[in-house]
């Protein structure tokens, strides 16, 4: 994997990414060309078109980012990838459609465009056929060593068997720190060499996967495997990257004090960040606000109460405020004010609300909530009091949540489907905590183009 400002990219997918850019603009070139020659118009050199050129390939790249056209799914799945492709170039249009009006001349004509389209998808769709099964197969995965035989390797083992794993696990090394549940480990008693056994596997990184480290660390095994150019891992490190979350089960004090992330140097990146909110809410909420009128209206019609419901969250370092949403339950949804988690098919639910919830209209007016500072655009979802004092109490580490403003979309809402229990709670804790520990504007700008994405296909809505 590639890191890029602290968060991790697949070679297969930054490879693909290149590939694709690359072909958008020989798309969008030969669309120049071809309508050039139609009209019986001189083709000036391709330097005097590169703006034009440029805004079209990173339009339609943006969008395919956003519909997900890197994800796990379409790397899999031709078919997947191919629905995937047509919305993005479709989506593309409307930034470019943006870019025509804020700076005019500074994308391609109407005409060459639908060339430069046509070309885009025949040239991308063929790519994914030329390589097929390539780039999500077992080519680009590393091969990773376990050092552990117990429940924390089957642990890797079981990750290592999902689709779309960026890693095959090639042995494991029981250390008689517990019982061995992987019965094909090699014990270390039965290997003269480590470091030679490693490189003899083929081996590019070894994972410590211990289920008792003290007193039990192989240090000279792991400096001379370090040595040889091997990659030393331990398995929360290990877990972190591989599944973009902080992994609960086996992170420790230490591990959260010690390795990196938590900067406390983003001044810079924080005045980015409010300048963003600050511009797009205004934005948002001069945008918008014809579509909230009309379902508030709707929201009057069909159940009696007030459009508009505040209700208390915990913002940045536990402080408490009025979150705004449009009313999408019954006004009595929580008799005597007790707040009770939502439900699949929940019936408090009102039809319009079913409609806004999907489509994420009930949200809109936090923006005002980002343009007076109570949260950010990119943030983990403030939750209400009373479930934070609930989960505080029963899931670790739950209180560093807060040392980030809270957001309206954030890295678990796009990685983890709505859930409203102990369980979802602390998965979407472990999410979290890896946009607190890794945050950088450009893991912001991922989540905002993924959020597009969740809104379009409605994903974990309830």
């Amino acid at each position: 994997m590639i890191r890029l400002f602290k968060h991790y990219i697949p070679n297969a997918v930054l490879l693909l990414a290149i590939c694709d850019f690359i072909l958008l603009m020989v798309a969008a070139d030969l669309g120049w060309v071809v309508r050039a020659n139609e009209i019986h118009m001189h083709v000036d050199p391709i330097q005097n078109r590169l703006p034009q050129l440029l805004t079209y390939a990173l339009s339609v790249q943006v969008s395919m980012i956003g519909m997900g056209v890197y994800g796990v799914d379409a790397l899999q799945s031709l078919r997947f990838a191919t629905a995937r492709l047509l919305v993005s170039v479709s989506v593309a249009v409307i930034l470019l459609s943006l870019f025509a009006f804020l700076l005019p001349g500074s994308t391609l004509w109407r005409s060459n465009l639908l060339y430069a389209m046509l070309l885009t998808f025949f040239f991308l769709f063929s790519l994914r056929l030329l390589l097929g099964n390539m780039i999500g197969g077992e080519a680009f995965k590393r091969r990773v060593l376990v050092m552990g035989a117990g429940p924390r390797a089957m642990r890797i083992r079981k990750l290592a068997e999902q689709k779309g794993a960026g890693f095959s696990v090639v042995g494991y090394i029981a250390m008689n720190d517990c019982v061995q549940v992987i019965p094909s480990a090699i014990n270390r008693a039965h290997i003269e060499n480590l470091s030679d056994h490693t490189l003899r596997l083929g081996a590019s990184e070894l994972v410590l996967a211990l289920e008792e480290r003290r007193n039990g660390l192989p240090l000279n095994d792991l400096i001379r495997v370090r040595t040889t150019g091997v990659h030393v891992n331990e398995i929360s490190t290990f877990l972190e990257r591989e599944t973009g979350r902080v992994d609960l089960d086996s992170v420790n004090p230490s591990w959260l004090i010690f390795s990196d992330g938590f900067s406390s140097g983003r001044r810079l990146s924080a005045i980015g960040k409010r300048i963003f909110d600050i511009v797009f809410s205004l934005a948002l909420i001069v945008g918008t606000l014809p579509i909230m009128l009309l379902t508030a209206i709707a929201i009057k019609f069909e159940s009696p109460g007030p459009a508009l419901y505040r209700q208390t969250r915990v913002e940045l370092y536990g402080q408490e405020f009025d979150l705004l949403k449009l009313r999408s339950m019954r006004q009595d949804a929580e008799k005597g004010g007790q707040a009770v988690w939502a439900q699949k098919n929940d019936p408090r639910v009102t039809r319009v609300g079913r409609f806004i919830r999907k489509v994420r209209i009930d949200e809109l007016p936090q923006a005002w909530n980002v343009l007076i500072g109570q949260m950010s655009f990119v943030g983990p979802r403030p939750e209400r009091p009373s479930f934070v004092e609930e989960l505080g109490a029963q899931l670790n580490y739950f209180a560093e949540r807060h040392m980030v403003k809270p957001g309206i979309t954030g890295w678990a809402q796009i990685n983890y489907p709505y859930g409203a229990s102990l369980e979802d709670s602390r998965h979407k804790l472990e999410y979290d905590l890896y946009y607190a520990k890794n945050y950088t504007p450009f893991l912001d700008v991922v989540i905002i183009l993924q959020t597009l994405r969740v809104v379009l296909w409605a994903d974990g809505a309830r």
